[in-house]
């Protein structure tokens, strides 16, 4: 029998957590988002500097662990005199880490767009970025909204590692409360509701969006 006792005398502390999560989640997300953009773009330019800096990122990102990113900026920095909290060095991995598979879901978007589009786009005396801003990342965000909305997902349950670090998190509290009253199953029972709040909604948009722009196609 599922103990709900619990859930009500720390309602206050499941909803801290749940608002930082939610924050680091949204914070992480746009981070990320733009971050993805820069470095793809990187990736697909004529400087071969760029391209080397943007592969040599997302590869290294992409072969290590979440956790050891999010180390790095919580025990690294500080030791050189550049203070995180918990929060801002989870908040800031995610995003560093979120971004590099953001960037390669967009490079496969921008590379499915017909290669004319470009050619008349620079034809018409656009430059290459400007190209690539009215002409091109429009047209392959619209295609790559599925797995975009998947690594969305991703990132809000990836936010989880903020616990490690305590980031004062949904899951760092869930951790605490589970050792409070011993009552450890029910506790994260609890807090996998609360990420479904935060996951079901965001994954019926993506859809949404996904539908309605295939409708429109």
């Amino acid at each position: 029998m599922m103990h709900f006792s619990i859930l009500f005398d720390n309602w206050d502390v499941f909803l801290t957590g749940f608002g930082n999560t939610l924050k680091s989640s949204l914070l992480a997300l746009i981070g990320s988002f733009i971050l993805g953009n820069f470095l793809a773009i990187m990736r697909l330019s004529t400087y071969r500097i760029l391209r080397v800096i943007s592969s040599g990122y997302i590869e290294f990102v992409r072969n290590i662990p979440l956790l050891l990113i999010v180390l790095i900026f919580f025990l690294a920095f500080p030791s050189m005199g550049i203070p995180l909290d918990g929060f801002t060095a989870g908040t800031i991995g995610l995003t560093v880490y979120t971004a590099a598979f953001i960037a390669e879901v967009l490079r496969a978007g921008i590379l499915s767009i017909e290669s004319g589009q470009t050619e008349a786009a620079r034809a018409s005396g656009l430059t290459y970025f400007q190209t690539l801003r009215f002409v091109i990342l429009p047209q392959a965000i619209k295609i790559v909204i599925p797995p975009l909305g998947n690594q969305f997902l991703n990132l809000v349950k990836n936010s989880s590692v903020l616990s490690i670090v305590s980031g004062f998190d949904l899951m760092y509290y869930g951790d605490i409360i589970a050792s409070e009253t011993f009552v450890t199953f029910d506790v994260y029972i609890f807090v996998a509701v609360f990420y479904l709040i935060l996951t079901i909604p965001l994954s019926f948009a993506v859809r949404y969006m996904e539908s309605r722009l295939a409708r429109n196609y």
